[in-house]
């Protein structure tokens, strides 16, 4: 099905862009279009107006600050993720996820930006961002403001990015000693979507100080289980405590069954996933045991 006709613009600046996309209600932004071109041609949704922000150079850089936090443009695609040696250095969990994001063709195009701002519940990236403790950078005509990740995502294909503004950048903080992060997919088949995804980070000194633990595809936004987070606390890091932990995914996850799961189901592997997030966690942070 082809697109149906819809106006240009490639502004040379990110204030022009803002200028461009807060002109029109119907005006959206364009960064890989591995998406929002599928959605124009089922007919999904309709705009007046694609403006083509994948080449403003304020989307795009890759900087490391002196405390070894990451500041992520928008429209870095995956490709340039999975090769950035700072981004292998600071965030290698990162580099790898991205590095295995569908096909070589889609990482080419891409980008961390359309990933996030699609919000749509199967994604890579959402799951992992808000573990990493990210925050969202949302520039406007009137200014930037700062989002934490775990408040970006309102939903299904919603977000905080209001009309006429741009997600700019994202900025991911250095895990620290003893932190490690880790993410786990169950999907329906190679290069598909995904059934159940959780992505976790664990700081461990002995004992389990402090988890952050994901859920992905099982509820409309990235779903932090504050049950296996507070299981985790204070429990040694060991795959016996890990897998007792998981148990406290139970009935209050409510995901919607479909073709390729039913809800127990996508509940089932939801445990399986996290599971192996929060090892993985504690593994590349050096704290497992048993």
């Amino acid at each position: 099905m082809l697109l149906e006709s819809v106006a240009y613009a490639r502004p040379e600046s990110l204030a022009e862009a803002l200028q461009l996309l807060g002109s029109s209600d119907s005006a959206a932004p364009l960064a890989g279009g591995q998406s929002l071109v599928n959605v124009l041609k089922h007919r999904v949704a309709q705009v007046e107006v694609l403006v083509d922000i994948s080449r403003l150079d304020e989307l795009r850089g890759i900087e490391v600050s002196s405390d070894g936090a990451l500041e992520i443009g928008a429209c870095v695609t995956y490709d340039e993720l999975d090769r950035s040696e700072p981004v292998r250095s600071s965030q290698p969990l990162l580099a790898h996820v991205a590095g295995h994001i569908e096909d070589q063709q889609i990482r080419c195009r891409g980008t961390i930006g359309g990933n996030c701002c699609l919000s749509d519940p199967t994604n890579n990236l959402p799951p992992l961002v808000v573990a990493l403790d990210a925050t969202m950078v949302i520039e406007s005509s009137s200014g930037a403001r700062e989002v934490p990740a775990r408040d970006f995502f309102h939903g299904y294909f919603a977000t905080a990015v209001g009309e006429g503004e741009l997600l700019r950048s994202i900025r991911i903080p250095s895990l620290g000693s003893g932190t490690g992060a880790g993410y786990s997919s169950v999907a329906v088949g190679a290069d598909s979507k995904a059934i159940a995804r959780a992505a976790a980070v664990v700081r461990a000194n002995g004992s389990i100080e402090e988890a952050r633990v994901v859920l992905a595809c099982v509820s409309p936004a990235p779903l932090r289980h504050a049950g296996m987070e507070e299981a985790l606390r204070g429990s040694q890091p060991t795959a016996e405590a890990v897998s007792d932990a998981a148990q406290r995914i139970g009935d209050d996850l409510e995901p919607l069954g479909d073709v390729h799961g039913s809800a127990e189901y996508r509940r089932e592997m939801a445990r399986v996933v996290a599971r192996r997030a929060v090892l993985q966690a504690i593994a590349t942070g050096g704290g497992q045991r048993g």
